[in-house]
């Protein structure tokens, strides 16, 4: 009986060494909504309820949105005798499966927030110590996926602390696409591959289009400074395994054309489609960007090509995006407070990708053109390409091969 046990437990810890992300999952950019930006800790079970209605009502389902996900504040402040984790019996009386059934009934699927420091970055009890246990309880509850922070983590080393969570939640058996907010501090897209499906570049993103948001120990960022801090990452990225620059700020006090640009840049950026805004709430303006079915087609690429800076030339940033096929996004940005013309002669231009080996030569091949936000076909590339752009604003282009 002792070799027996014995044997029990090497193979227990042999799997422990072994175990890695679940895979098959995420093999395209995330899409779903985070309870964070809007709602901080300030979340019930009837607004997930009422966010879940929503997300069918309001197209976001039919657009591919599936994920709502509870951040910080679910749970109660302390562990029970037994050190489980405990929902809040106020905000959620029912229980958190009552609430995962409740969005798996929509057709959805359900996520949660934790830390893997001592405590959440709002007090709440984190996973330090309790990797195993706390996986069990993703598991038993029917949890899809795991934001998992970093918050009071002095003296954990990053690489094993996430390891161990990955391990955990393979041993609990359910597929669970594992979010790595670290905040890009260790470099995570050098070694988390294999750990996570998707992992933050950088610190938290702030409503804001161009602004740096001081909060005294640390720095929330506006959309052009997240974009900037992309640069030199694409090559990490791939199916199952995402730069992930933060959540989505549509709908949360951007203009219109900032809200554009927003959803635009991440789109380019084969970036996670986390909504953050009040969906019940939403302005038609706002529900038209998030549900824009050919920008979340550049996004969810099957290829998993992140797009790059091709060119910075008088406020105009232009991004390029290989996508499947030898078809290509290319997008102009105003970064600028004032209109900008834009004029492009594809003739003059070659665009090579070195990091995936592949060449665009407009000289010698024509593509057609379609400007995806004015859903308009635009003749092809023998033609100067020429808009105005206002500020902030963005024009986003699908370039598809004319075959000789």
């Amino acid at each position: 009986m002792k070799k027996i046990y014995c044997l029990a437990i090497v193979f227990l810890l042999t799997l422990q060494m072994n175990a890695q992300k679940f895979p098959g999952l995420a093999l395209t950019p995330p899409m779903g909504w985070n309870s964070w930006n809007t709602f901080q800790t300030n979340i019930s079970e009837q607004l997930v309820k009422e966010i879940a209605d929503s997300m069918v009502s309001s197209g976001m389902k039919a657009a591919g949105y599936e994920y709502i996900v509870l951040d910080d504040g679910w749970m109660a402040m302390e562990r029970n005798k037994q050190g489980d984790l405990v929902p809040d019996p106020v905000k959620f009386p029912h229980g958190i499966k009552a609430v995962a059934d409740y969005i798996h009934s929509k057709g959805l699927k359900f996520g949660l927030y934790n830390c893997a420091g001592t405590k959440t970055c709002a007090g709440y009890p984190g996973t330090r110590g309790y990797e195993y246990q706390d996986a069990g309880f993703y598991a038993a509850v029917e949890t899809d996926y795991l934001k998992f922070d970093w918050c009071s983590s002095d003296g954990i080393n990053a690489r094993e602390a996430y390891n161990t969570m990955s391990k955990a939640l393979s041993l609990a058996g359910r597929p669970i696409v594992f979010s790595l907010c670290e905040w890009g501090n260790n470099q995570p897209w050098e070694w988390a591959a294999e750990t996570g499906h998707l992992w933050r570049t950088t610190g938290d993103i702030f409503s804001c289009f161009d602004c740096v948001k001081n909060n005294g120990t640390w720095n929330a960022w506006g959309v052009v400074q997240i974009m900037d801090k992309q640069k030199g990452l694409r090559k990490f990225a791939g199916p199952g395994h995402w730069n992930d620059p933060d959540m989505l700020e549509v709908g949360n006090g951007l203009t219109d054309a900032e809200n554009r640009s927003h959803f635009s840049a991440w789109a380019m950026l084969a970036a996670p489609l986390i909504a953050g805004n009040d969906i019940r709430k939403m302005t038609p303006a706002t529900r038209s960007v998030l549900t824009n079915k050919d920008i979340i087609a550049i996004n969810q690429d099957k290829a998993g090509m992140q797009g790059f800076v091709y060119s910075f030339t008088d406020s105009i940033e232009t991004w390029v995006k290989p996508l499947s096929d030898h078809e290509l996004a290319v997008c102009f940005l105003n970064r600028s407070v004032k209109t900008v013309a834009v004029s492009f002669d594809w003739k003059k231009q070659v665009i090579t990708d070195s990091v995936f080996n592949l060449k665009f030569d407009f000289a010698n091949d024509r593509y057609a053109i379609k400007s995806l936000w004015l859903n308009k076909e635009q003749g092809n590339t023998d033609k100067t390409y020429t808009t105005s752009l206002g500020p902030h604003d963005i024009v986003v282009l699908r370039l598809r091969p004319i075959r000789k």
